[in-house]
């Protein structure tokens, strides 16, 4: 080795030593940062839990996000902003995103056996669907069954009584599930019309409304499509087919 590239060699191995002793300082900054704003938003907010908190795609904040909800707060932990953040370069919904992946996962760890399932021959296509018995629309939905699964339209139902425990919606989707046949129990229960029941272990209903709470549902029907995607109400066969066609195509 001459004399040149030795000096320019124990230079360049100077600079690398001095870049990685910087980027080791800044990688424990943003350490100690980041667990300063866990702790301060773990006191502000019980449900949130530690891994709740992560890095944001823009310096100096972070993301909170629990489920599909999503928020960001400053790195000081200071403010705390609720809204869609939106990649204009690339025209891209960050936010919506985040939460889709949230939604596929969520709904993606539910068993066939633990929903009410009307599926045709042939699937083409599956759903999530959280209803609720006395809601207008998801009565009108499930009418047209027949015609989601002509379509190749599988739907696992969830049971959501939008009204909460102690509600005459929650009563009957608890007999719902505890019925034999609980696909005809809920088609039953959605014409007002009496069905077989017994006594069973309805907790499943609970966690159906909690998922439905994660899921981020503003009301019902909801249409979780399996990639995550939400939507938010009611839709006829041929556009939800169409939707999902589209979707697809993506």
């Amino acid at each position: 080795m001459s004399r040149m590239s030795a000096t320019s060699y124990i230079r360049l191995t100077a600079l690398l030593a001095v870049t990685f002793s910087f980027a080791l300082a800044r990688a424990a900054d943003d350490s100690a940062e980041l667990n300063q704003v866990r702790q301060k938003v773990g006191e502000m907010f019980d449900m949130i839990e530690p891994d709740d908190v992560k890095g944001s795609p823009v310096d100096g904040w972070y993301t909170i996000q629990k489920g599909s909800v999503v928020a960001y707060i400053s790195a000081d932990g200071r403010y705390l902003l609720q809204g869609d953040m939106i990649d204009l370069d690339h025209q891209v919904n960050l936010s919506e995103a985040a939460r889709t992946d949230a939604r596929r996962e969520l709904m993606s760890d539910v068993a066939d056996e633990r929903t009410i399932i009307f599926s045709p021959k042939d699937v083409k296509y599956s759903v999530s669907i959280f209803t609720d018995v006395e809601c207008s629309y998801c009565r009108r939905l499930h009418s047209q069954i027949d015609e989601y699964m002509a379509h190749g339209i599988q739907v696992r139902y969830l049971l959501y009584p939008r009204n909460g425990p102690a509600s005459r919606a929650w009563n009957t989707a608890e007999e719902v599930w505890c019925a034999s046949d609980r696909a005809n129990a809920l088609t039953m229960a959605k014409l007002d019309r009496k069905f077989e029941t017994s006594s069973c272990d309805s907790s499943i209903v609970q966690d159906h409304y909690v998922i439905g709470r994660d899921v981020g549902l503003s009301g019902t029907p909801a249409i979780v499509f399996d990639d995550g995607t939400l939507i938010g109400g009611y839709l006829a066969p041929d556009q939800l087919a169409a939707a999902l066609e589209e979707n697809a195509a993506k």
